[in-house]
């Protein structure tokens, strides 16, 4: 398996570990996509997409529903995707992705933490040549599915070679392009492939070992970033410890 799929398993593994947060999070998805396309998942893809991750995630219908109706009404915030970057302690890149109805609180409480742990708040865009972003697609696997053919299908929209099947959940997970997102969703439904989940991510292209205090360190800073509610995902390039992958 690549590159992207260990980096994110590990990441998964060790952030989304906390159900509460991740309903939070989800729930903030979802709240977008209504107010983008409206509260049917018939005529919403992204909403669809949304829900999938949901039930994946183990989320539970009166949770999903609730959150769809809720969105709908006046009185919710809307929600803006912003993310933040910089450096941690002992030089490891950090993106901070956050859903906010505040900017202004939301980097106030991320910078608040990067200056606690002796780190520094960049620019927009000052690390992307760090990391690679992704879209990343997980769906029900098909009998007799020849994944070459969908890769290959799939060529035009950037997907990677290389796949994640986990055989425990019956499921694929491929990766692209992030401007092909809609069209990579529109071909996996229309192949008939089921509970097709979509997101985003950003995968490190050069990681960086540490020693077992400065992870510790950096463990907690980025504990930290995710007690806040706006915190969707923290990404760094620090080598996942060995156990992780």
């Amino acid at each position: 398996m690549g590159r992207a799929f260990e980096y994110r398993k590990a990441a998964k593994l060790k952030r989304w570990g906390h159900m509460a947060k991740t309903f939070t999070r989800l729930g903030k998805q979802i709240a977008i996509a209504v107010k983008a396309g409206g509260p049917e998942p018939e005529n919403n893809p992204t909403l669809r997409s949304v829900i999938a991750t949901c039930k994946r995630e183990n989320m539970p219908k009166d949770n999903i529903e609730r959150a769809i109706k809720n969105a709908m009404g006046k009185d919710q915030s809307d929600y803006k995707s912003m993310t933040y970057e910089g450096y941690g302690p002992h030089g490891i890149a950090v993106f901070v992705d956050t859903l906010t109805d505040n900017t202004t609180r939301t980097v106030a409480d991320v910078r608040s933490v990067f200056n606690k742990f002796g780190g520094n708040l960049g620019t927009m865009g000052s690390l992307a040549f760090l990391f690679d972003h992704k879209c990343v697609f997980t769906f029900k696997k098909k009998d007799g599915l020849d994944m070459e053919e969908l890769i290959l299908d799939l060529i035009d929209y950037d997907v990677e070679d290389e796949y994640e099947e986990d055989d425990e959940e019956g499921t694929i997970t491929i990766y692209g392009n992030p401007k092909s997102y809609a069209a990579i969703q529109k071909h996996l439904e229309e192949c008939g492939f089921e509970d097709v989940g979509g997101d985003f991510t950003y995968i490190p292209n050069d990681l960086k070992e540490v020693t077992p205090e400065q992870r510790e360190t950096l463990d907690k800073m980025i504990e930290r970033l995710e007690e806040f509610d706006d915190v969707q995902t923290v990404y760094t390039n620090m080598q996942p410890e060995e156990g992780e992958e």
